[in-house]
């Protein structure tokens, strides 16, 4: 595995979009923070820590790859959210936008439920990927075409606990990951 972004970069990064946030929303009563799990739960404690406001944190539970390495393009609700929504102003977190079917159909489910406002942030960008006409309204950072994990994200629930993003080197010819590149190597 290569480090592809420190973190002490995410660290920073983390600090000014919290910064950027707070702004935004520094006329709110409450900000509700929903995390899509189970990826984004790092980045959310990070925010929660760095956002001197009222907020209330909630989560879903969205699954669009299983346990592989592309979008299925199969957005499943597994886990909605305990509190309601309506009349609120609304951060989502999410972890990476690929091809953005997550993000787009998590939007288009919160805003039925008539939020306030509505806005997202993604630690990850993978633009060259999209087939679905959305942007998070903060991105941490924008990457390559290329598997990562670490900082909450995973693959076949591995790797999460790692502090920086890193880059996972493929092992065959059909996309599988071998244990040894997983443990770290």
């Amino acid at each position: 595995m290569v480090e592809l972004i420190s973190a002490e970069a995410i660290s920073n990064r983390v600090e000014e979009l919290a910064r950027e946030i707070h702004a935004t929303f520094r006329d709110t009563d409450k900000l509700i923070m929903v995390g899509l799990l189970r990826g984004s739960f790092v980045l959310i404690a990070d925010l929660v820590r760095e956002l001197d406001m009222n907020v209330e944190v909630d989560f879903l539970e969205v699954s669009s790859y299983g346990n592989e390495m592309v979008s299925s393009h199969e957005v499943r609700i597994l886990k909605d959210l305990r509190g309601e929504i309506e009349g609120e102003d609304v951060l989502v977190v999410e972890d990476i936008v690929d091809t953005g079917y997550t993000l787009s159909h998590v939007v288009r489910f919160l805003q039925s439920r008539n939020p306030r406002r509505l806005e997202t942030i993604a630690l990850l960008d993978k633009p060259s990927r999209r087939e679905v006409d959305i942007c998070a309204t903060w991105t941490g950072f924008e990457i390559p075409d290329e598997f990562v994990v670490g900082y909450g994200i995973d693959y076949a629930q591995r790797n999460r606990n790692l502090p920086f993003i890193g880059r996972v080197c493929i092992a065959d010819s059909d996309g599988k990951i071998s244990d040894d590149v997983m443990e770290g190597s």
